[in-house]
């Protein structure tokens, strides 16, 4: 403001010395043509010209001027204090592009870095800045174990390779084996073949997780029949490991999503329940209603998940400990899977574990034209 109120004084000096000096005569010359007037008046007998000034023009010059002037000195004013606060934001998103910089650059968690008119930002970059590290962390678990999973699944390969590859070469080996025996040796050859098949299966399911890109196509769908229909498809798993399943369901229970997709959520979670259950024990199955919610749940009896592997057992490539050293579990990418379609349905996916009994709810959202008949 003193500036601007500096540069009007100087501005008004040199309009005065304009005027005075350069059109002098010609201002002079002006004032008297418009700004007075002549008139004869007799004074002590004698006629005489007089000129007197003509103030109401002068008082209308006066005032337009000094109005002129005002607008001059406000433009001024505005411009000055539009360039200098322009300025000062310009030098204040600098400095404070440069501290974000020092910040971030930096490993702890110091604020002094800010000054204290920027104390907000200070306290919205700390947050951010931890954010991103609980964000990198997560990143680097799921990376190391990938690569775990991977190392893993590379060393189970070798084995049954060697066995298909050994009992491959005696049957070659031996073509006048006794019929028993060359039966019972191309039969672990088979098994073992199939063993590495899963493995291989393993291997693309990584893969392929992480080149797709999920997408719904919503319909009605009626869980019930769906339900049926699966426990279905599962008997010959379920015959082999020595489960049955209970189903409690009711008709008419629909919501509106994507078949395919929730398909596949059921099924990840039947096949984890099949996996981790006790052989020849029931797996129970019911559909419940919850307000605006259909929850579908699945509960086996297995041994107890720790409450430590509870919480990242839908977290991309893990597995159980026990299932690294069995053939139990997969790619660790199905309960993932599992809760990300869930999640793009609106829907929630919770695990509990308690008295060697684990029980996976989803819960998925009833819409207008999924209300209950």
């Amino acid at each position: 403001m003193v500036l601007a109120c500096g540069c009007g004084v100087l501005i008004c000096d040199a309009i005065y010395y304009f005027v005075d000096q350069v059109f002098n005569g010609f201002f002079v010359d002006w004032f008297m043509a418009n700004c007075m007037y002549e008139h004869y008046d007799i004074y002590e007998g004698t006629e005489r010209l007089v000129r007197e000034p003509f103030w109401p023009y002068i008082k209308t010059l006066l005032i337009t001027g000094l109005c002129v002037a005002a607008v001059i000195v406000a433009i001024l004013v505005f411009a000055v204090s539009y360039f200098y606060a322009a300025a000062e934001r310009k030098k204040t998103v600098t400095e404070i592009s440069r501290e974000i910089q020092d910040f971030m650059r930096q490993d702890g968690e110091k604020q002094d870095i800010f000054k204290k008119e920027h104390e907000e930002i200070s306290a919205q970059m700390s947050e951010i800045k931890s954010i991103m590290r609980r964000h990198e962390q997560v990143l680097k678990e799921e990376a190391a174990r990938k690569n775990d999973l991977i190392t893993y699944l590379a060393h189970d390969l070798k084995t049954p390779l060697t066995s298909v590859l050994g009992y491959l070469g005696l049957l070659a080996e031996i073509p006048e084996m006794p019929a028993e025996q060359r039966s019972k040796y191309v039969n672990i050859a088979l098994d073992k073949a199939q063993r590495l098949e899963k493995l291989i299966n393993e291997f693309f399911e990584i893969t392929r997780y992480n080149l797709q890109r999920v997408e719904l196509e919503k319909e009605s769908i009626n869980l019930s029949y769906m339900l049926l229909q699966m426990t279905d498809e599962f008997y010959p798993l379920l015959s082999e490991h020595g489960n049955t399943i209970n189903l409690q369901t009711e008709e008419g229970i629909t919501v509106h999503g994507d078949p395919v997709k929730l398909a596949r959520v059921f099924n990840n979670i039947l096949k984890n329940a099949i996996a981790y259950s006790y052989r020849e024990t029931v797996i129970d199955v019911w559909i419940e209603r919850a307000g605006n919610e259909v929850r579908i749940c699945f509960r086996n009896r297995g041994q107890t998940i720790p409450a430590r592997e509870l919480d990242s057992i839908f977290e991309k490539f893990f597995r159980l400990d026990e299932a690294r050293a069995s053939n139990t579990g997969g790619a660790g990418l199905g309960l993932a899977i599992a809760k990300e379609i869930v999640d793009l349905h609106g829907g929630t996916i919770t695990a509990k574990s308690e008295d060697e009994l684990t029980t996976f709810c989803v819960s998925l959202p009833v819409g207008k034209a999924d209300k209950y008949g």
